[in-house]
């Protein structure tokens, strides 16, 4: 007996927090690809802007150099020309690049911090910032109509003989873009040993090339490339990062500087392998910026992150702006108020002086920079100088848990939870009242205040099959104890 397979549908592709991404082979497809890429396009061409090109730009994942080639020959096919990566980069390359060139948009093919079975399409915004809302709606609106569709598009070849494509390496001129705000040569002046783990990803070997040279000694692990990322996600937390703070726990380094997948996030830890949890390094680097460099712009930071920064707004009157999760809202809202920086809860950290978008690898030289600076002052070791900044900044005990769902079951399960806790929110959390509830502006979450300054949030990812349980607490027991009622609220449901 024979059975017939039903021709499949058209994969539903919908923008999350920063792009799309999806399992390779399933839903990310060299189609799916060209559907996304032909919305691109085509907002370039109602915006009359073919001549000013589209970069494209790509990590390390499974065939991700042949999906960006793919992307590619659908601008090509538009007379869109196209400034392509020679080699696997960073993902905020793609952002300098576009910026360098005014070009219309850029493309990167990459699902960032995701499990090794993903990848993902991001888009880049003419100022160099992720793709906002009114882009993405844009492109949502045209990548809805395509599913089926014949999409033209040009040989690659074909279009490189015709001179449509510029190959570019971004290193020569990204140091120099960066060493219009940074001291590089201090830096590499400076005698201490630091460890770095690019997690296999596209940062590897950007970090010891730019401080080659000079004094400081720089040790980099996991530098080759595997699209299997050694069996972990390639997001720079524990336990993904416990290796390097095993080696850093041996003693002999001083720093370790940490990256994601795509090296726009940034992660540390001290000399003793302690993790410097995320949203520590959003209150460092606005530290840093504030009380090292002398600046009072406002500070941009998702809803996720860190209290901290009101904190720390107020010692040094700064404003401080709170927005939706993602570099989305994020840059849009840095450009709109002329924000120094802009901070998100799962490492991504902008700047204003720089990009209005991540960058793990300028974040980490901050923070070097920022280190370097506090042992001049006599505040060193590096868990000195933490210790030193909390005293300043207040506590900060900060713990994220994903729920796992299955797929198939997710929307509802969302829907219902959704529902529950508009209705029935909790009155009280780890033995203390409530005392507000806020409900996210994006309408997929729950943000929950003590009265000790303690919170917890309970968001719907946009990207996994999965709820994420946020809270940072004045202490330890606090946290474990907001972290367990907000798994079982979810659970529950």
């Amino acid at each position: 007996m024979t059975t017939i397979s039903q021709v499949p549908q058209p994969t539903q592709i919908v923008f999350g927090t920063d792009g799309w991404r999806a399992r390779v082979g399933d839903e990310f497809t060299f189609e799916s690809v060209r559907r996304c890429a032909d919305g691109v396009a085509r907002y370039v061409v109602n915006r009359g802007e073919q001549a000013k090109g589209v970069v494209i730009a790509y990590d390390r994942r499974f065939a991700s150099e042949h999906f960006a080639a793919t992307a590619a020959e659908v601008l090509l096919a538009q007379d869109i020309p196209v400034a392509f990566a020679r080699h696997a980069v960073p993902t905020q390359m793609s952002s300098y690049e576009v910026v360098e060139r005014s070009a219309a948009a850029g493309i990167v093919i990459t699902a960032s911090h995701n499990p090794w079975t993903d990848n993902g399409f991001k888009v880049k915004a003419p100022t160099g910032s992720a793709a906002g809302p009114e882009i993405l709606a844009v492109l949502e609106a045209t990548i809805a109509t395509n599913g089926g569709m014949a999409i033209e598009r040009r040989p690659f070849a074909d279009a490189e003989a015709a001179g449509l494509i510029d190959w570019y390496d971004p290193y020569s001129g990204y140091e120099q873009y960066v060493r219009r705000t940074v001291d590089i040569d201090a830096l590499k002046a400076a005698d201490v040993h630091v460890l770095v783990d690019p997690m296999y990803g596209a940062g590897a070997g950007w970090l010891p090339r730019l401080l080659a040279g000079g004094r400081i000694r720089v040790h980099e692990i996991h530098t080759e490339r595997n699209p299997y990322f050694g069996g972990i996600n390639p997001e720079p937390i524990r336990p993904n990062v416990d290796e390097a703070l095993g080696i850093l726990a041996k003693g002999g380094y001083d720093l370790g500087l940490l990256l994601d997948g795509d090296a726009d996030r940034a992660g540390a830890a001290d000399e003793r392998g302690t993790f410097i949890h995320q949203l520590e390094v959003t209150g460092l680097l606005m530290y840093y910026l504030a009380e090292h460099r002398g600046w009072r712009d406002p500070v941009v930071e998702s809803v996720n992150n860190t209290a901290m920064a009101l904190r720390l707004g107020k010692h040094y009157d700064i404003p401080v702006y709170e927005t939706s999760v993602g570099f989305k809202y994020i840059g849009p809202k840095m450009i709109e108020t002329g924000a120094m920086m802009g901070a998100e809860e799962s490492g991504g950290y902008g700047f204003g002086m720089h990009l209005p978008e991540r960058d793990g690898i300028y974040a980490d030289l901050l923070l070097l920079d920022l280190f370097l600076r506090e042992k001049a002052a006599g505040r060193a070791p590096v868990s000195s100088a933490i210790a030193a900044f909390h005293e300043l900044a207040g506590p900060s005990y900060y713990r994220r848990i994903d729920v796992h769902v299955d797929q198939n079951l997710y929307p509802a399960i969302k829907d219902r939870l959704l529902a529950e806790l508009r209705a029935n929110a909790p009155q009280d959390l780890a033995g203390q009242p409530v005392a507000r509830t806020d409900a996210l502006t994006t309408n997929d979450g729950f943000k929950f205040f003590t009265p000790d300054g303690s919170w917890m949030l309970i968001r719907f990812s946009g990207t996994e099959p999965l709820v994420r349980v946020y809270t940072e607490a004045v202490s330890a027991d606090v946290r474990d104890a907001m972290v367990k009622a907000g798994e079982a609220l979810v659970r529950a449901a």
